[in-house]
């Protein structure tokens, strides 16, 4: 119930007084010389150009949020996924807080990722939700394209220019004078949090790491699973063995990054009963990152939104 309530917040808007509407320009620039990072997920400096403008304000939350926009580092072949939009939540007052990018699961309603966001800043930690590659405004008119399609390049295309928005991302929020660039983390949700894996082993300016409903080793983890079956069945008609789902998909398992992971503050919650990522996939990213804190749930993966409220609460200890 309460988490009920804290979501509803989000739904009583106030036009008080917000901050203007500013247009300015981030470099990009990595902090570390990127060696251990993969090809893929390499960024040459750059700079962008972003808008920030005013929403609105939750009155009840005492937040203020604010749509972000700036240009992906990539340029896809469809023109509207090449803009990168964000909500901002920042909690009043100058700061500087921590700042958090969260990412959504798989519907993209971004309702998850809204709520998450919104906890965050009534507890002083400004929260920014990333839309991943050709999720809500990304998404092409009249097409059917998505981050996750059969069509395994697409896919690792999106997977690799989601993981570079919000590189940049995390350059922007490092130059905000209301953020302490100290104190950066990601939070991802599901789908969303094997993209913040991803996106945490690649950028060192992201030390603060949380992941509900995620895991590594998918080939392993969904080999025999039931959900993966039609997809099994074709791949083995086609001739494609174990080993090589393995070696075709290890560039977007969180797995591979283990070692960067280890190097940061990982918080990781899970199901028990996760009948979508399954618990063997969340035990071996556990046990491959060194065993920080984990946090299980007697649940489903949809049924895990029962203890919405209580893994919020760790969430927003591990990034206080």
């Amino acid at each position: 119930m309460r988490t009920t309530v804290l979501l509803l917040a989000l739904a009583v808007p106030a036009f008080a007084e917000l901050r203007p509407a500013e247009t300015g320009r981030v470099k990009f620039k990595a902090i570390d010389d990127q060696k251990a990072v993969a090809d893929r997920y390499r960024l040459d400096p750059v700079e962008f150009e972003y808008r920030l403008k005013p929403q609105r304000e939750l009155v009840v939350s005492g937040v203020e949020v604010y749509d972000l926009t700036f240009p992906s580092p990539v340029k896809s072949p469809h023109e509207s996924n090449n803009t990168v939009y964000g909500e901002y939540y920042v909690p009043k007052g100058k700061g500087p807080f921590p700042g958090v990018i969260v990412l959504d699961i798989l519907d993209g309603s971004q309702v998850v990722s809204r709520g998450i966001a919104n906890v965050l800043a009534q507890n002083g930690i400004a929260a920014l939700c990333v839309q991943m590659a050709y999720y809500g405004p990304r998404r092409p008119a009249g097409e059917k394209v998505r981050l996750l399609s059969p069509d395994l390049d697409q896919t690792m295309a999106a997977i690799r220019q989601t993981v570079l928005d919000n590189r940049c991302a995390a350059a922007w929020l490092a130059a905000r004078p209301e953020i302490d660039a100290k104190k950066l983390g990601i939070h991802g949700t599901s789908l969303g949090s094997f993209m913040g894996a991803l996106t945490a082993a690649a950028e060192p300016r992201l030390h603060n790491v949380s992941l509900l409903l995620g895991g590594g080793g998918l080939v392993d983890a969904y080999w025999d699973h039931p959900r993966a079956q039609p997809i099994l069945t074709a791949l083995s008609i086609a001739g494609v063995s174990k080993d090589m789902a393995k070696t075709a998909i290890a560039p977007a398992d969180p797995l591979t990054y283990a070692d960067r992971l280890k190097q940061r503050n990982l918080l990781m919650i899970a199901a028990s009963r996760d009948d979508v990522v399954p618990p063997s996939a969340a035990k071996a990213l556990w046990e491959a990152t060194g065993k920080q804190k984990i946090v299980w749930y007697n649940a489903t993966h949809v049924g895990a939104a029962v203890y919405l409220f209580e893994a919020t609460n760790h969430i927003v200890k591990h990034f206080k």
